[in-house]
């Protein structure tokens, strides 16, 4: 059971569209999930990590680069999907920096069958360390599709702090579909706490420029 009250989510979304039309950006403003935990040591209790697939895509602005085969990399270059392949990867020589740069410049990766069992080799450790090793696609899998469903997804990871923050939106949504993105994303967390919602201290939902509306 859900202890988040509709009425106050909907009413933060509502101050925080509002802050937002009366301040326009020149750029699209991310909504933000805050959430502050308790009774959770870091050190002790399993850190939690898990991703969850919401309605609406929070940052379509997200990018995905296909490492592909030949037919892979076709497929990216017809639906302008950013693309590598095999002989791109080999360029870049394992070489720490070369790598570190292609993980800052895309914010998630997908990869070929073929290719994804070779990253390690190519790539050395350099895309697993920054959080973004590919997830698998595969030729019966639609790019298009399959490039949105990473683009929904967002993943809630525990570190050495008791706070995370993940994008659950953006101001140039319907306050229904950010109502519908802030539901499951709760939810799913809630979920992964060993204790449900007893471990949860606050829920804040901020804006990029905002203020933080507290929700919970």
């Amino acid at each position: 059971m859900s202890k988040l009250q509709s009425e106050n989510v909907r009413e933060a979304i509502r101050v925080m569209f509002k802050e937002s039309s009366e301040k326009k950006r020149k750029f699209r403003e991310t909504v933000e999930l805050q959430i502050g935990l308790k009774q959770y040591d870091p050190q002790k209790d399993k850190r939690f990590s898990g991703s969850v697939k919401l309605p609406r895509i929070p940052r379509p602005n997200m990018t995905v680069c296909i490492l592909g085969d030949a037919q892979h990399c076709e497929s990216a270059e017809k639906a302008n999907i950013p693309a590598m392949n095999v002989e791109d990867l080999k360029k870049l020589n394992k070489n720490k920096k070369l790598v570190k740069k292609l993980a800052q410049k895309y914010h998630a990766f997908l990869a070929s069958e073929a290719l994804i069992k070779m990253i390690p080799r190519l790539l050395g450790p350099g895309l697993n360390k920054a959080g973004k090793f590919p997830g698998l696609i595969s030729h019966s899998d639609i790019m298009a599709d399959k490039v949105d469903e990473v683009k929904s997804t967002v993943k809630f990871q525990l570190k050495k702090a008791l706070c995370l923050g993940v994008a659950v939106g953006h101001v140039e949504m319907t306050e229904q579909e950010l109502f519908a993105n802030i539901n499951v994303a709760v939810n799913f967390l809630v979920s992964l706490l060993k204790k449900n919602w007893q471990n949860v201290k606050s829920l804040n939902l901020k804006t990029s420029m905002g203020k933080p509306q507290s929700v919970y």
